[in-house]
């Protein structure tokens, strides 16, 4: 693959994992098993750019978590708040309609 491609796909794929991020996470998950469930859905993420993300978005209010320390390692929690669910909603609509768009076009569908 290519420099441009690759570079195309990086910016296809941003806005991608943080709607991702905010739907997955309103099942509370710690970074590691977001990452790997992520993977298996094919949203594919490296975890340096991940555990930013989940931050930046906790910056933002998007995202709440919290410590477990009942087990040996300490894990943090990461859930969507009610704030990121609004956004979802939003992005996850906006994403319907862009999909459409898309999909119409490539079908030669342009009305």
């Amino acid at each position: 693959m290519d420099d441009v491609t690759a570079g195309h796909l990086q910016e296809l794929r941003r806005g991608t994992v943080v709607l991702a991020c905010l739907v997955r996470l309103r099942t509370p998950e710690y970074g590691y098993a977001l990452l790997e469930t992520l993977g298996e859905l094919g949203i594919t993420v490296d975890a340096n750019t991940l555990y930013p993300l989940l931050r930046r978005l906790e910056k933002q209010g998007l995202l709440t978590s919290e410590w477990n320390t009942d087990e040996a390692r300490p894990r943090k929690f990461y859930r969507t708040s009610p704030t990121g669910e609004i956004l979802a909603r939003i992005l996850t609509d906006d994403w319907r309609r862009l999909d459409d768009a898309v999909a119409r076009l490539v079908n030669g569908d342009t009305r």
